[in-house]
């Protein structure tokens, strides 16, 4: 059983078949049939079946996931390890960061790493905090940047700021400015955040959630925006209220297109974290690039998990 046949399987079971597998490695499909067939002879049991006309893993192809993405990673860890003794400042380094944290912080970041590192290949994918960590996980990113810990094995997660929430509004609204006294003031507020996908939940979508659920209020009207950049001009727009971390508010806030709303027993923060895969291989520019984030966040007190 080989890296190139578990990474086979892995792109069968990304791209729901062997056409569109043999069309992303640009081979045929009798060579990424065979590839299957004679992984599967090696197991004795079969990794697909075909449901209702769609390639579906089979019980034996659900449990050979996991273990297949930790083994194609470590084999890429292994090629990036030994490229990296010829050019110890080579890379690349592959990112993967939610939306929401691709702001201006992140561009302070990357500007200070491309001075120091011109020749680093750097590469960045956004996505939600749960497809950051599958992106750490199966080895096609290096350094994920996203919300909350994730509990999982197979990655390390370091704390870099527990970055406070703040209620926001249009500068002409009402509270502009003002005090509450409590969330329930805001009950029959028109509320936006980001939409709860099936299998693509976002954190940041849950908080305004949660935060009238733990309160005890029940459920809130609201609005699904899935951009940051939408959420604020509708907000600016006097067409809702919003929770928003400081960073995402900072901007706005400073030219007063928008305005804050103070809540009396609002406690509300979120954790943004980094996320490399627990012992994979780390360059000594990916190695720089995290001491740069730290930096800039403040250098907050590592926390692994």
């Amino acid at each position: 059983m080989d890296s190139d046949a578990l990474s086979t399987f892995l792109t069968v079971h990304r791209r729901g078949g062997i056409s569109s597998a043999a069309k992303a490695l640009h081979r045929s499909q009798p060579a990424i049939s065979r590839r299957i067939a004679l992984l599967e002879q090696e197991l004795g049991m079969p990794l697909f079946e075909r449901i209702a006309g769609r390639t579906m893993l089979s019980d034996a192809g659900r449990v050979m996931v996991p273990y297949a993405e930790r083994a194609v990673a470590a084999a890429q860890d292994a090629e990036n390890a030994v490229r990296a003794l010829a050019r110890p400042d080579s890379g690349p380094v592959a990112l993967a960061v939610v939306g929401t944290l691709a702001g201006g912080r992140l561009s302070e970041i990357l500007k200070r790493f491309a001075a120091e590192y011109p020749g680093v290949e750097l590469t960045l994918r956004t996505a939600t905090s749960a497809e950051v960590s599958d992106l750490i996980r199966r080895g096609e990113a290096t350094i994920g940047l996203r919300y909350d810990c994730d509990g999982s094995r197979d990655l390390d997660c370091e704390l870099l700021q527990a970055e406070r929430l703040q209620v926001v509004c249009a500068a002409d609204h009402p509270r502009a400015g003002r005090r509450v006294a409590k969330l329930a003031d805001l009950r029959g507020e028109r509320w936006i955040a980001f939409p709860v996908l099936p299998g693509r939940r976002e954190i940041t979508a849950s908080h305004v959630f949660a935060l009238f659920q733990t309160h005890g209020l029940g459920e809130v009207g609201w609005t699904p925006v899935d951009s940051l950049t939408a959420q604020k001009r509708l907000v600016e727009a006097g067409l809702g209220i919003a929770l928003l971390s400081e960073s995402n508010a900072a901007e706005e806030l400073k030219y007063g297109s928008i305005a804050t709303i103070r809540v009396g027993d609002l406690k509300a923060s979120q954790d943004v974290v980094t996320v490399t895969r627990r012992g994979g291989f780390l360059s000594a520019a990916s190695r720089r690039f995290l001491e740069i984030v730290r930096a800039e966040y403040g250098g907050a007190k590592a926390t692994r998990r």
